[in-house]
């Protein structure tokens, strides 16, 4: 019945569901496209339905919006928000670039709208190595997450990053210690990583990457045990396509990710919900990092 009813509703409102990999799996389990941010904003600017159902954190409806300003962009839950996001202020950004001449602001996409709009380019986890090698600039600010920022620089020395102590606080609360306990507890286990988590735990592990690339790892690997470090909603799509392996969290849930649920995806095509709504002065400031990112990810 559930899944006639969200059907009826999307013919209805004429819309499309997008989830992140971190919301709970039942909401996953609904959706249209699933996937990373960088995949997800891809989707949203190419879409062609009149409604955009987001189902993940502010930050990603917002995105979905400045890239699709004629189209409703609904989320879930109002409530359900990215601390890291807000990490990074533009009286800083500002000041950094009066002292650091030609400096490249790279804004990661996991950021509010007012800091995409105070940006040169944005990246995700999938593409930040590619399109910070691209940058003609020396000096980088990389904002808001220290962490992914630290991981990009240790692979391009060539160029000297700045940065305004960001971190996402699922990734960054695991410790080396957690990591080194697991393994442990499964010596056979290859350790998987988000570069959002701390050097010592990258240092510990056998990949690191975006949540879609970990996925492809664990698919493709021979191993058939894996330490996860990155938030464990990601485990509804990895049951779906690596049968038989098996996989410990040692990353603590998103409690703003799972805010969004299927009871608030039906009621958020039926009427309830939360609209995104945006300015076009402030959409346009933040649509062309946005834009960029998308050009140079090709």
């Amino acid at each position: 019945m559930v899944a006639e009813e969200l059907q009826r509703l999307k013919q209805r409102e004429n819309a499309v569901i997008l989830a992140h990999y971190y919301v709970d799996g039942q909401v996953q389990a609904m959706a249209d496209y699933v996937g990373d941010s960088y995949y997800l904003a891809k989707i949203a600017a190419q879409s062609d339905k009149q409604t955009i159902v987001f189902c993940g954190v502010r930050f990603m409806g917002e995105s979905a919006k400045i890239l699709n300003p004629s189209r409703r962009v609904l989320l879930p839950d109002a409530q359900a928000d990215c601390p890291m996001a807000h990490m990074a202020r533009a009286e800083d950004i500002r000041r950094l670039r009066a002292q650091i001449p030609n400096l490249a602001v790279v804004c990661y996409i996991n950021s509010t709208a007012a800091l995409k709009a105070e940006s040169d380019v944005c990246v995700t986890s999938s593409n930040a190595l590619k399109i910070v090698s691209a940058l003609p600039n020396k000096d980088i600010l990389f904002i808001p997450d220290d962490n992914l920022g630290h991981y990009i620089a240790a692979r391009l020395p060539e160029k000297r990053f700045h940065y305004l102590g960001g971190h996402c606080p699922v990734h960054s609360v695991v410790l080396a210690q957690d990591v080194e306990s697991e393994k442990l507890a499964h010596p056979a286990a290859k350790v998987l990583t988000h570069p959002e988590c701390r050097g010592e735990v990258r240092a510990l592990s056998d990949f690191v990457g975006s949540t879609s690339e970990i996925i492809s790892f664990a698919e493709k690997s021979d191993a058939k045990e894996f330490i996860l470090c990155t938030e464990p909603g990601v485990l509804y799509e990895l049951s779906l396509r690596c049968a038989g392996k098996k996989f410990y969290p040692v990353t603590p849930l998103c409690l703003d990710m799972k805010l969004v649920t299927p009871e608030k995806v039906l009621a958020c095509l039926n009427g309830g919900g939360f609209e995104v709504k945006m300015g076009e002065d402030e959409m346009s400031a933040a649509r062309r990092p946005l834009e960029r990112m998308l050009e140079l990810a090709k």
